[in-house]
């Protein structure tokens, strides 16, 4: 069995608790992960959340590269 597709834009995501792999109800939660929910990441951070890169992730080259070729010589 295989593991749940994550949606990434969910149509209503206030509806669903997200902090397990249950998906449960907001208003019948089954696994006693607290007295609220958890929230999706599209409601924390924007509709964009999966595209989010951390700073200095967007370089094309792993650290210590530039380091590597200049001891190439």
């Amino acid at each position: 069995m295989g593991r749940k597709k994550f949606p990434l834009n969910p149509a209503h995501p206030e509806r669903t608790c997200w902090g397990c792999d249950r998906y449960c109800a907001a208003d019948a939660m089954q696994c006693g992960n607290g007295s609220e929910r958890s929230q999706h990441p599209a409601e924390l951070f924007g509709p964009d959340w999966a595209e989010w890169l951390p700073p200095g992730a967007d370089d094309a080259s792993p650290p210590g590269a530039a380091e590597a070729e200049d001891t190439k010589d």
